[in-house]
């Protein structure tokens, strides 16, 4: 039996066990365990139980072998003078960076070959996860290093991940507060020709927050798959918001349509969180006529606006929910703010690290910087 039908045909609790097996008979592997990135981004974390005999533990993300092939997506190979040779492999689907398999070898089955054969079962362990994760909480339990607070656990629940890449495009997020909520929304939709996206800002902390969320995200999903454009998912979810608070609870929110081919852009700005294009060297700010917050009044007409991209761009979406923080005392201040300014310091971070890096600029270098914040930055390479 193949890894791959091994792991199809094992329950969804125990796809390490079936892949220790195959890895055993096919590989001569003398153990596989399987780290997990948490919530917040900070380290990696063993599934139970560990097959290593000393035992494996959590680690950062940014130290160690383990760490680096999280952050550089690439296999790392490592022999020694023992009986064996360790293998770790990023576990990766579609972008979304999931964790890291670490496979212990004879030191003669550890070859170029091997490790790229190895590669490409870490792939698959990667999307029968994602298949797991609907009826089993164990990996999603093994990504915590604490309790997520309930809105936590809806937010985490309803959002799309963290990435999304393409032929045409790479897409990453990073926000904060991780094991909490600050009622952020966002989800994406790709065919062959298109890329749907809506960003939104957070309607404030805890479970009141995430349930405006929840009930958004859903009219837009509703919307967008009963085939309306983006003038008619704008007008559902406001509909819906306004329906159930009456005005009391808006969201300003982003919805995009991407042409995959041309590199156009349909914008419905409805109170937007704030929109940026890098260009070389040349970061700016996209100025959008912006129209009412989802939800504020009933039946508010919306209307669309066009952009375009270029191979090369780099958009960059900033959700803080109260408007861009100012300069720390002591910092220089750019003529747009913090914001261009942790722009400005991280543009030739790598897209999947980028999110990640201007929050940690943001929060260095802002007074008054908000509590929850999104980030997320959409590199576009155009048609191939």
């Amino acid at each position: 039996m193949t890894v791959d039908s091994a792991l199809r045909g094992a329950a969804p609790h125990l796809l390490l066990d079936s892949l220790r097996t195959s890895l055993a008979q096919q590989y001569a592997a003398t153990s596989a365990d399987l780290l997990l990135v948490d919530y917040g981004f900070t380290s990696l974390r063993p599934v139970r139980p560990a097959q290593t005999p000393a035992g494996v533990r959590h680690v950062p993300v940014d130290t160690g072998p383990v760490g680096r092939v999280l952050r550089t997506q690439q296999p790392y190979l490592f022999r020694d003078d023992g009986p064996t040779a360790t293998v770790c492999l990023p576990v990766t689907v579609r972008g979304d960076r999931l964790g890291v398999l670490v496979v212990l070898l004879p030191p003669d089955r550890a070859t170029a070959s091997t490790v790229e054969s190895l590669g490409r079962v870490a792939e698959t362990l990667g999307h029968a996860l994602r298949v797991a994760d609907r009826h089993t909480d164990l990996y999603r339990s093994t990504r915590r290093t604490r309790a997520l607070t309930v809105a936590g656990e809806m937010q985490w629940d309803t959002l799309a991940g963290r990435a999304c890449t393409g032929p045409a495009f790479d897409l990453h997020a990073h926000w904060e507060p991780a094991y909490t909520s600050g009622g952020h929304l966002l989800d994406w939709s790709v065919t062959q020709d298109e890329l749907l996206l809506v960003v939104a800002d957070g309607a404030g902390p805890g479970t009141p927050a995430a349930l405006v969320s929840t009930l958004a995200l859903n009219a837009i999903r509703n919307a967008r798959r009963a085939g309306l454009d983006l003038v008619g998912q704008a007008s559902l979810t406001d509909q819906a918001l306004y329906g159930q608070y009456r005005g009391k609870s808006p969201l300003a929110a982003l919805l995009l349509r991407f042409d995959l081919t041309t590199g156009e852009i349909e914008v419905v700005d409805a109170g937007s969180p704030t929109l940026w294009r890098i260009c070389g060297a040349v970061t700016e700010r996209i100025e959008l006529d912006r129209q009412l917050p989802l939800g504020m009044f009933e039946d508010t007409v919306y209307a669309t606006q066009r952009l375009r991209l270029l191979p090369g761009d780099r958009l960059v979406f900033v959700a803080c929910g109260a408007g861009e923080p100012s300069a720390a005392a002591g910092e220089y201040e750019a003529p747009d703010g913090p914001v261009a300014t942790a722009l400005d310091r991280t543009r030739h971070v790598g897209g999947a690290d980028a999110p990640g890096a201007v929050v940690r600029v943001l929060r260095e270098t802002a007074r008054g910087a908000p509590d929850a914040v999104l980030v997320l930055c959409l590199d576009w390479r155009g048609h191939v």
